[in-house]
Formats: structure tokens, C-alpha cells, sequence
């Protein structure tokens, strides 16, 4: 059976999804772009016709993985109700309990960055987007009344580091941290942040712990790389 012949932003796709694939499998440093191309049956040519090094191919996917993540986030940051209740719903769902993303790909990634400056200013970026969506409605709820918090942005990055460290934690040494401990300590910590008396009872929205297959959704700011129309190859 023939190939369909797929538009350029639609090779992308299909060349970012199986790279996430391979990188959840083999890791970072160890995938190769002849890996990539195997597992669609292209040649190594195509996938380089479209990211031209393993680096840009590794950002740019990290990249595609993060974007439905960023999307629900400010879903649920956006909802019509309090501050308070709009935080709680993204800490929850961002926290490694709530399987907000695929943690083992982020630790992956994070440590890969360390070496790697192209990789490391996508998830620094990615990083700064999460904190600054945080910020952004915790500085509403102080406005509005609904809690204390003399210092907004540096809560969001306690939250965060404490979210990551738990994540990682978990996904490295499991059984380590047991879940209902892990979400009580994240409970805990945004009612300390915030200046609250009380816990507030769980309710955690199901998520699944793998990076997004399905084609990229309208909702929200994106963060893909530029999308420049080339012209087609044989391969494609």
C-alpha cells in the first residue's frame, strides 16, 4: 500500500509523536534520529529534511509534549469562579499524583539539559510559562480577598520546586513517597502558601500520565517552534 503523502506541518506531527515515543524508550542521549525514522518507515533524510539535528528534533519535541499540559492549565485557570478554587484545581492536577504529564519524559529532559543549551531553553521556557500562569491567579485571589500572600511569584516557584522534587521522587525511587502522603504534603504546603486555616478535601481530575498523541488543540497560547512551508520531498 502506498504512503499518504502528508502536508509539512503534518510530518511534523507525525515525526514529533514518534520521537516522544522513542525518547520515553530509550532516553534522551541514547535515541537517534535513525530510531525515529524506523519506527514510521522514512528514511533518515526526511526526518532531517524537517529538523535538521538530533537537538532540534529532542527540543522541538519536548516542546509538542508540553503544549496540551500548558492548554489544560490555563483551562483551568480561566474557569469562571474563585482564585482559590482555580489554584487548587491546577496544583492538584499539575501535582505527580495528578499525572499532569509524563514525569519520567521531564526528568529525562531536565537532566539532558544541563548539557544540552537548545533543550535547556525550551524547558527553562516551558518552566517560566507555568510560574507565570501560577502568579497570575494568585495575585487575583490576594486582589479579591480570598487569601494572604505578601510575595505571589515566590510562591508559585516554591509550589513548583516542591511539586517537581515530589515528582521526581516518586518517578525515580517508587514507593518511596506514597501517593495519599504526597497529595497530603501538597495540600499542606498551598494552605501554608496562601495563609489558610484549613485543608480543603481532594477532588483530583483523571489524567493520564503519557504526552499528548492527538493533534494539537486551538485552546490556549502555543509555544511550537515557527512553521515554515517547505516544499515536499520524494520521502514525504
Amino acid at each position: 500500500m502506498a504512503r499518504v503523502r502528508l502536508g509539512v506541518a503534518e510530518r511534523r506531527q507525525e515525526l514529533l509523536r514518534a520521537a516522544i515515543g522513542q525518547i520515553e524508550e530509550r532516553g534522551v542521549s541514547a535515541v537517534r534520529i535513525a530510531d525515529v525514522a524506523n519506527a514510521l518507515g522514512v528514511s533518515n533524510a526526511l526526518v532531517l529534511y524537517h529538523f535538521s539535528t538530533k537537538e532540534k528534533l529532542v527540543a522541538a519535541a519536548f516542546t509538542y509534549a508540553a503544549e496540551d499540559d500548558l492548554a489544560h492549565l490555563r483551562k483551568l485557570l480561566g474557569r469562571r469562579t474563585t482564585a482559590l478554587r482555580r489554584l487548587r484545581a491546577a496544583v492538584r492536577w499539575y501535582a505527580p499524583t495528578g499525572q499532569a504529564k509524563g514525569w519520567r519524559l521531564w526528568i529525562e529532559g531536565w537532566a539532558v539539559a544541563l548539557r544540552e543549551p537548545a533543550l535547556r531553553d525550551v524547558t527553562r521556557d516551558l518552566d517560566r510559562q507555568w510560574k507565570a500562569a501560577l502568579t497570575e491567579v494568585i495575585a487575583e485571589g490576594v486582589a479579591a480577598d480570598e487569601f494572604r500572600c505578601p510575595d505571589p511569584t515566590g510562591t508559585a516557584l516554591r509550589l513548583t520546586a516542591l511539586l517537581d522534587g515530589l515528582a521526581v521522587q516518586m518517578t525515580a525511587y517508587p514507593g518511596a513517597v506514597s501517593r495519599a502522603r504526597t497529595q497530603q504534603w501538597v495540600d499542606e504546603a498551598l494552605a501554608r502558601e496562601l495563609g489558610l486555616d484549613h485543608v480543603e478535601p481532594r477532588t483530583i481530575e483523571p489524567r493520564t500520565a503519557k504526552p499528548r498523541t492527538a493533534e494539537p488543540r486551538t485552546a490556549g497560547p502555543r509555544i511550537t517552534e515557527p512553521q515554515t512551508v517547505e516544499p515536499q520531498t520524494p520521502d514525504a
